[in-house]
């Protein structure tokens, strides 16, 4: 249980504040880069008062000479227990962590996955250096790799970091590069594949590309080389961010990701069979071949432009080398 005690802001409006909403007024006055959506709920819940008088409107019009009294609690502990696991770490400030995920564990916790999560690991790991996401000690989950994809994610430590990350999410201001083994040789070197993506009518499980609704997605492609005439090695970036996007856009051309599960319908038509060696590191590859290699974006807080890039991982080194002589 947290000994920390609340801590307590006074400000008081000038006259470019007039007609301000309070919610944006302390969100730009404020020090300690609390968001607009965790200051909008400490307002909700009775946190802030002008002359002894409790505001309990976000929308509340500011005027000159107002003088607020705002309580910040304490963070409360969260809710996932913390577990120590190792972690790689590519990047951590105060403010934020970037960790090189490995393939097989799952970002948040949910049913079928309740502990042994990325972010049990993070909340043991940053310890009190979380200085509380919308008022819990957790981190800040600003955008998700799959479970068996490995490599690059951001994670936010503080509301500030939160907040600025989600925007630059929200506007595709994030660079982000993908290594992919796919089935099949594509016909072109470079191209693009656009289409909405939304759950798949035949099996609720998947998503897919479909005709009407869904989310518009646009993934760019670029082949870095062939493995013998069976499979292609390629670059994939991401213009939008929608659940198994990649995965899904390279099965909707007919070049699914080795070893996917869900999309990638067995194995795709060969000329010839392979040989035993690449036989046996298809045989030992059990997750879908792809890994988040490159993620840039401008720190939140300092606004330095960061750049992160991780090496293929060891089974997929294994399998490119074993197609490459198939």
């Amino acid at each position: 249980m947290s000994t920390q005690t609340a801590i307590i802001q006074q400000l008081t409006a000038g006259p470019d504040d007039a007609g301000e909403r309070l919610d944006r007024f302390l969100a730009r006055a404020m020090p300690g880069g609390l968001s607009r959506a965790r200051l909008k709920g400490l307002i909700e819940a009775g946190h802030v008062a002008i002359a002894g008088q409790t505001i309990a409107e976000p929308s509340h019009r500011v005027k000159p000479g107002q003088h607020f009294r705002i309580e910040v609690p304490p963070a409360v502990e969260p809710t996932p227990l913390g577990q120590s696991m190792p972690l790689v770490i590519a990047f951590e400030d105060e403010h934020l962590i970037v960790i090189d995920k490995p393939a097989g564990m799952v970002v948040h916790p949910a049913p079928g996955n309740a502990d042994r999560t990325l972010v049990n690991a993070l909340i043991a790991h940053c310890g009190q250096s979380l200085s509380g996401i919308g008022g819990v000690k957790r981190p800040g989950i600003v955008h998700r790799i799959d479970k068996d994809t490995s490599g690059l994610l951001v994670v936010a430590k503080s509301d500030a970091a939160h907040d600025g990350l989600a925007r630059q999410f929200a506007d595709h201001s994030v660079e982000r590069a993908y290594a992919a083994v796919v089935w099949g040789l594509l016909k072109h070197r470079t191209g693009e594949i656009e289409g909405n993506i939304g759950r798949d009518p035949g099996n609720r499980k998947r998503m897919a590309v479909v005709r009407g609704g869904g989310k518009p997605a646009l993934t760019r492609y670029r082949l870095e080389r062939t493995l013998d005439d069976v499979a292609s090695l390629l670059t994939c970036r991401l213009a939008t961010g929608r659940t198994h996007q990649i995965r899904v856009h390279l099965t909707h051309i007919g070049h699914p990701l080795i070893g996917d599960p869900l999309y990638g319908r067995g194995r795709a038509p060969r000329r010839r069979k392979l040989a035993p060696a690449a036989d046996a590191a298809l045989g030992q590859f059990h997750r879908q071949a792809l890994h988040a290699r490159l993620l840039g974006f401008q720190h939140p807080v300092t606004k330095v432009k960061l750049l992160f890039e991780s090496p293929l991982p060891d089974d997929m080194q294994r399998l490119i080398s074993a197609l490459e002589s198939a």
